[in-house]
């Protein structure tokens, strides 16, 4: 006993905590940071501001997460202000034999403020476990424009995700009401999951589009580019925002039919996804 809890002791000693929470607002008409608080492995750069908005770039100098590793991230706009937030690489989950590794993610945005949440793609080893929750709290007049893209393996390396533990919690409300949620949850034998049509057709990236606020003009320019995709695509539009889904089996298509598709929304790409 005394052995397992010095190894319990050391294993918890040993894990990554990385958070960063900050805020922007306006100053002479012009989007910069106010407050900023960095711990642990997560770190936020800021390059050259536009000249009305602020680009914010994510670096985790852990190389990724493992079982057991927590990143929090805390975002608050400003009445008006225009924010686009990225990462520096991909984040890679490695795989984990304990407790899953944790991701929290808080954006929130005041009346007439913009916020664009375009993160490189999440990647999922062999094996991997992984918790990830996204809440966003928006004004009335407030807009996002979010993704995430999801591979689950590193298919450009012939690797695939077989076995593992993936649990994806997304909350979005707007002038303070619930306008959507959704739970995922796929754990266990993660790649038969995967292969069934109901679920991913053997699919082994996905990705989901908020684009808030959304109307028929958008849902229409959306599904024009749905047409002319090389991946699965479904669009659609409902409590005032549009949403675009995409499964393939390809990583690379998946992120080209993604982009064509944001540049729809009126979102400026961050100069990572344009690499």
């Amino acid at each position: 006993m005394p052995d397992a809890l010095a190894s319990s002791a050391s294993f918890a000693a040993n894990r990554a905590r990385g958070a960063v929470a900050f805020d922007v607002h306006l100053i002479d008409g012009k989007t910069r940071r106010r407050q900023l608080h960095e711990s642990g492995s997560l770190r936020v750069r800021f390059p050259s501001p536009e000249d009305d908005g602020l680009t914010a770039m994510f670096v985790n100098t852990a190389g990724g997460a493992a079982g057991g590793d927590r990143f929090d991230i805390d975002i608050q706009a400003g009445e008006g202000t225009r924010l686009t937030m990225s990462t520096a690489a991909a984040e890679k989950v490695y795989r984990s034999h304990g407790p899953a590794a944790e991701i929290n993610i808080s954006l929130s945005a005041r009346a007439g403020a913009h916020l664009s949440w375009l993160p490189q793609e999440t990647i999922l080893f062999d094996q991997a476990r992984t918790a990830r929750s996204i809440d966003i709290d928006l004004a009335d007049t407030a807009s996002l424009v979010l993704c995430e893209i999801v591979v689950f393996g590193r298919t450009a390396m012939g690797e695939a995700m077989r076995t593992g533990s993936f649990i994806d919690r997304w909350r979005l409300r707007r002038g303070g009401r619930l306008v959507f949620a959704e739970n995922v949850r796929l754990d266990g034998d993660i790649g038969a999951k995967l292969a069934k049509p109901a679920i991913a057709n053997g699919g082994l990236a996905i990705a989901t589009a908020l684009i808030v606020p959304g109307d028929e003009a958008l849902l229409e320019r959306l599904r024009s580019v749905a047409e002319q995709a090389g991946t699965e695509v479904g669009v659609s539009l409902w409590n005032g925002f549009a949403m675009a889904r995409i499964c393939a089996q390809d990583a690379a298509k998946l992120r080209a039919d993604m982009m064509a598709l944001l540049s729809q929304s009126g979102a400026m790409l961050p100069r990572m996804w344009l690499n």
